[in-house]
């Protein structure tokens, strides 16, 4: 058997992505058009399929199944995320199926958020306005997935949004942003280094390695 043949199909990516006003985020659209720009990745627009708030569980559930990684795409409204990814996790997340004796079709599939947020970097801290870091105050995201079985990520972070053009910024986030996208798919990131940052924020390089 060859190499090939032995090599791992590349990983499925879903991309979750909740903006109640996606026009009038410039860094949210420029990583959604990114995105798809990405072989293997799959945009759902929770917001434009489910206008009403009314998530279908059982569609949820298979578009969840069919991927190996799952990224929640959001701003950071209130240390949290837009309430339709709540909702989410509330109708889809199901005993017997997320958790429980026999609920197990997420474990092992990697998950992590990717969001933009108001504040500057630094604030996201003990000594900052903030208080805590930014994985901190995603601990129940992070719960969530471990009470799952996934794989948690820290989050991928773009700071300081409302300034998003300055200083050529968002050009660079979005070209790692791609670059992360397709690290994950081809197996090319470390995995469990990852797992123990604070963000994957600058770190691909150090973080990418040989499939």
């Amino acid at each position: 058997m060859s190499l090939i043949d032995d090599a791992p199909a590349p990983r499925r990516i879903l991309i979750l992505a909740a903006h109640p006003t996606p026009r009038r985020s410039i860094a949210g659209r420029a990583l959604r058009q990114a995105a798809r720009q990405v072989g293997g990745v799959t945009i759902a627009d929770l917001y434009a399929e489910y206008p009403r708030g009314d998530i279908n569980a059982d569609a949820e559930q298979a578009r969840a199944e069919a991927h190996d990684v799952i990224i929640f795409l959001h701003p950071f409204y209130w240390y949290s995320t837009p309430p339709i990814l709540k909702e989410w996790q509330d109708i889809v997340l199901e005993y017997g199926w997320a958790f429980g004796s026999d609920g197990n079709a997420l474990a092992g599939k990697i998950f992590f958020s990717a969001l933009t947020a108001g504040n500057p970097e630094e604030s996201y801290a003990g000594d900052g306005y903030n208080n805590f870091t930014l994985r901190q105050l995603l601990t129940p995201l992070e719960q969530t997935a471990d009470y799952c079985g996934m794989a948690y990520l820290p989050p991928f972070a773009f700071f300081r949004a409302g300034h998003a053009q300055e200083d050529n910024r968002l050009n660079e986030h979005v070209a790692e942003w791609k670059g992360l996208l397709s690290a994950l798919r081809d197996y090319k990131l470390d995995i469990e280094t990852a797992r123990t940052l604070p963000a994957l924020n600058d770190q691909l390089k150090t973080l990418t390695k040989e499939a």
